[in-house]
């Protein structure tokens, strides 16, 4: 990963961080308290040990004896996993350029769904369903925070 500060946030834009001096290696986690925690197929995660929050911080739920994680308070965004030892652990989905961030390992495998590998093979809507799709998509107004700094947030009304 880039040595360059990364950023990132939760969904309303309540809690902003920064990343500086790289990002370590990034995971998924098929354990079942990633599955709750972020009420999905697994956790997807990259350590950062540089890791600041430039806006809010995140309040935390202690999962288990060992980890705690941080979230947004006020959106619910899922943003940290922290263990009782080593670097935080952020959400891959949180940075701003997630894509930029590649899983290079999968973790707790015993407890992966046994579906999630066909994901690739499900049907896509065609492009005359994605066409009918449209005028909804176009009504659809955004209320989260831009995938960038900002000054202030929520914008001025």
């Amino acid at each position: 990963m880039s040595d360059k500060a990364i950023s990132g946030g939760c969904q309303c834009g309540a809690v902003r961080f920064c990343v500086e001096g790289g990002l370590g290696r990034p995971t998924i986690c098929h354990c079942r308290m990633c599955q709750k925690a972020f009420g999905s197929f697994f956790g997807p995660f990259v350590t950062a040990a540089g890791l600041t929050w430039t806006r809010g911080a995140p309040k935390y739920f202690q999962s288990s004896n060992r980890v705690q994680r941080g979230f947004c308070a006020d959106c619910g965004t899922p943003l940290t996993y922290e263990a009782d030892k080593g670097p935080p652990e952020v959400a891959i989905g949180a940075f701003d350029d997630p894509a930029a961030i590649r899983p290079v390992l999968q973790l707790s495998v015993g407890t992966r769904l046994p579906w999630l590998d066909q994901m690739s093979g499900l049907p896509e809507l065609s492009l005359g369903e994605e066409d009918k799709m449209t005028s909804f998509y176009t009504s659809v107004r955004s209320f989260q925070h831009p995938d960038h700094d900002t000054e202030t947030w929520p914008p001025a009304t």
